[in-house]
């Protein structure tokens, strides 16, 4: 819990405020006696797919980019974090809260759901990753250092998941990387979106890798 900088130290406050709303009006111990709540929370660690489009994003900033024929300027390439797909915690978030129907109130607690340690790689590798499945994307490394301050390092320990609910990541980050560029090149060169046959791949592999969740 906590953070030396206000984005990391606001996922603590996030988890304690959560907390500590779940023991002042939805306990455990009351649980069918004077309340029918359970209450969990969840963190995913860097999420990528197709469809984002928010700003100042890494991987939408490097596709809007090579759309329009633009160098992209890369910020922070030392910087490591837990890329994943979307659809990695969303697998999570569902099966928890399948859980939480279910009258399981071992499972309202706190939750990551984020990737294996080889998801956790640098900003400049996932820019040579992507480059791969898109051989025009042009890039320039920004050396500013009047960006605010920005943990060099960011992992989420997921071993909770894994042990508890049996939860783990089915694409690894070479997957995750040519997936999300496949469904912008597609839609930016062809118009065509590809989230369903990601979602139909997705579930496959999930069930070929016997993930719980898809048994």
């Amino acid at each position: 819990m906590g953070g030396y900088d206000p984005y990391s130290s606001s996922k603590g406050c996030a988890e304690l405020l959560t907390s500590s709303y779940r023991e002042s009006y939805f306990n455990l111990n009351e649980y069918k006696n004077t309340h029918h709540t359970l209450l969990a929370s969840c963190r995913s660690g860097n999420v990528i797919g197709g469809g984002d489009w928010a700003k100042d994003r890494l991987l939408p900033d490097i596709m809007e980019s090579v759309s329009k024929g633009k160098k992209v300027k890369i910020r922070n390439p030392y910087s490591t974090r837990p890329w994943q797909h979307v659809l990695e915690p969303l697998s999570g978030y569902l099966y928890l809260g399948q859980m939480l129907l279910e009258e399981r109130k071992e499972f309202a607690e706190g939750w990551n759901f984020g990737p294996s340690d080889e998801g956790a790689i640098t900003v400049e590798q996932v820019v040579i990753n992507v480059k791969k499945y898109w051989g025009t994307i042009d890039f320039e490394i920004d050396h500013d250092k009047k960006d605010l301050h920005e943990a060099n390092l960011l992992k989420l320990d997921c071993t909770k998941a894994r042990q508890k609910l049996n939860w783990e990541p089915v694409w690894n980050s070479e997957t995750t990387f040519e997936k999300s560029v496949k469904w912008y090149k597609s839609f930016y060169e062809n118009g065509k979106i590809l989230t369903t046959q990601d979602l139909e791949d997705y579930i496959s592999d999930a069930k070929d890798k016997r993930v719980q969740w898809a048994l």
